[in-house]
């Protein structure tokens, strides 16, 4: 059988900006399925967060033969104009026309509802694990900074640093140059994973830059990063207790019905 695709669902609060892996998303191949996995309960307790409409009962797994419509909508159809464009903005070849790898490259976001979406990375053959992702919080930069982004080439290289004095989020982990200029922020859905890489060995974790799209592209896809480290045997990311699933899968399986979207 094929390795499952994986996929996981983040969720933010609005108002205090904290963001909670709440869902896992796999597909062997043939089906789709999702499953609420332990996060969701400390966005529960701690937020108030309702299931979605598309998923509304934590305790149960949905199956279909078609990616979920909460998911699918994230993706931009390919009959759209700017399709190609958007395709080099993910740096995903032409001939690439796999939906859950740009779902993945891309994050899913949506001005229209607080949901992202990121991949469980899978070794390579010498035990290299790599995740891409869009820098965060450019519009909060200086026009300099901005200008220095843009003037980047594919290759260069990135370092993380914790901005631990940030008022908007002590857990902040800032991009800098190697001059220190400080040109994003890694997601904070990501963050604990990088954190556990970083405080194991921050020799592992390698960071560059994947590709800059200039003007008119948007900002939320102007710096895209990759990140590479390499893991002891044991390691496998996004294993900790929060990125377990709420039910046994093999046990309770409900086929996806509902004509929502989340």
């Amino acid at each position: 059988m094929k390795t499952p695709q994986t996929l996981f669902l983040a969720w933010q609060d609005f108002k205090s900006r904290s963001w909670f892996p709440i869902g896992r998303l796999t597909f062997d191949g043939t089906r789709y399925k999702f499953v609420y996995i332990q996060g969701v309960e400390e966005a529960q307790q701690a937020y108030y967060f309702e299931p979605l409409s598309s998923f509304p009962y934590l305790d149960q797994v949905y199956t279909s033969n078609h990616l979920f419509p909460v998911f699918s909508n994230r993706v931009m159809p390919p009959s759209r104009p700017d399709y190609a464009k958007f395709r080099q903005w993910l740096n995903i070849p032409e001939h690439e026309d796999d939906i859950l790898a740009i779902l993945a490259r891309s994050g899913g976001q949506r001005e229209t509802d607080s949901l992202a979406v990121f991949p469980c990375p899978e070794p390579d053959e010498e035990g290299r694990y790599q995740l891409h992702f869009f820098a965060h919080g450019l519009r909060h930069l200086p026009k300099c900074t901005v200008e220095r982004i843009n003037n980047f080439k594919p290759g260069e290289k990135l370092w993380l640093a914790h901005e631990f004095q940030n008022k908007y989020d002590s857990q902040a982990l800032i991009l800098n140059t190697e001059d220190h200029h400080i040109v994003g922020y890694c997601p904070r859905y990501l963050r604990s994973e990088v954190f556990e890489l970083l405080q194991k060995d921050p020799s592992s974790v390698d960071l560059c830059v994947e590709r800059i799209n200039l003007l008119p592209t948007p900002l939320k896809f102007r710096l895209l990063c990759s990140i590479t480290a390499q893991c002891e045997d044991d390691f496998r990311p996004f294993s900790s207790q929060e990125y377990q699933p709420l039910v046994k899968e093999d046990i309770e399986t409900t086929s996806f019905l509902s004509r929502t979207s989340g």
